[in-house]
């Protein structure tokens, strides 16, 4: 029914992650689209007219009309989910947090903040309650929740099985990154084509840290991250060392065997599988598995013993995806569902 969906607003709904916002928002069950923020040269603008449209499906006709607004919290609303850039975030975001909104952000500045909730709700859907200690001690009528980095994302979904399973003391992981990843118009055509980058600014850092953050416990993490000419799909090659020696058989095993909450599961975002193991020699691949589970399946291969560390396997997942835009609306829908958002009566 179209007539409880509950009203929600994207910031920087121009930009490569509030496009695909847009696209994963046109028709949701629990959602519906009711204002679009953009800088403020564009505000005034129908959208259609002021997007540069960049995603493979056609831009939902019923936003086409809709007037871009500017970023003002002074309007009524619910949910606002910002795929801002950090510059932008760090002052707008707690702007809409402190008018009562729930900002569900891509952003990166509030994701370390110790009141945060830093989500993938398969894995620690409970942390939301830090809401409560956020909202007390910012005076916000509201709260801001954030979705992890994209690959700290995919890192996080193949790691909590092993971490629960087993217990993980350190790991290596490096990161073969999509173009996509850098938004648009993101890495120039001829650094890409052809070439690996072993350099994304911060990436490093926030794989790092955010994956603690997300498992709830610390341990080393050594990240290094490269982009290369791929459109969508990170892949991650990651050896981990893993209390007790457990061999590549119990691994895929323990793979096999997680299972999210069932109350998050029956999300409409959450995917049929989680995790996907696949058993080919030469999978996951970003081409053939990026887009499993509507993007938003974290698929793992290649699992085997690591003569350095203990056990060593490739995962791939959407960077767009479940690694940006999908996450996000997951993460509000997790907000619906432990009614700290009502829907309308």
């Amino acid at each position: 029914m179209t007539s409880n969906r509950i009203p929600v607003t994207i910031l920087g709904a121009t930009g490569a992650v509030g496009q695909k916002l847009v696209v994963l928002l046109a028709g949701h069950p629990w959602f519906a689209v009711r204002r679009l923020c953009a800088s403020d040269r564009n505000a005034g603008r129908p959208y259609q007219e002021a997007v540069h449209w960049i995603e493979p499906t056609p831009l939902p006709s019923e936003f086409g009309a809709l007037v871009l607004d500017s970023a003002d919290a002074d309007v009524a609303g619910t949910i606002a989910f910002s795929a801002l850039e950090a510059d932008a975030a760090e002052t707008i975001e707690p702007r809409f947090a402190a008018a009562g909104y729930w900002v569900v952000t891509n952003a990166r500045p509030f994701r370390l903040a110790a009141d945060v909730p830093l989500i993938i709700p398969e894995i620690n859907a409970d942390d939301v309650r830090l809401v409560d200690r956020q909202r007390a001690a910012r005076g916000w009528r509201g709260a801001i929740v954030a979705n992890p980095n994209c690959s700290a994302i995919i890192l996080a979904s193949a790691l909590v099985p092993l971490e629960r399973a087993f217990g993980i003391e350190g790991l290596v992981v490096t990161t073969m990154q999509a173009v996509s990843g850098a938004g648009y118009p993101g890495v120039p055509s001829l650094d890409a084509l052809g070439n690996v980058i072993p350099h994304i600014p911060g990436e490093e850092d926030k794989i790092e840290r955010e994956t603690c953050k997300i498992l709830g416990r610390a341990f080393p993490v050594s990240a290094h991250a490269h982009r290369v000419p791929v459109v969508d799909g990170h892949t991650l090659a990651v050896s981990v060392r893993l209390t007790g020696n457990p061999d590549p058989a119990d691994v895929t095993a323990a793979f096999h065997a997680f299972e999210p909450p069932a109350a998050v599961a029956a999300l409409p975002s959450a995917p049929e599988r989680f995790l996907h193991v696949r058993a080919e020699p030469d999978r996951p691949q970003p081409r053939m598995d990026a887009a499993a589970g509507n993007g938003m399946t974290v698929s793992i291969g290649r699992v085997r013993a690591c003569p350095v560390l203990d056990i060593r396997f490739v995962a791939v997942g959407h960077n767009t995806v479940r690694g940006a835009a999908g996450a996000a609306i997951l993460n509000a829908e997790l907000l619906v569902a432990r009614d700290l958002v009502s829907r309308p009566t």
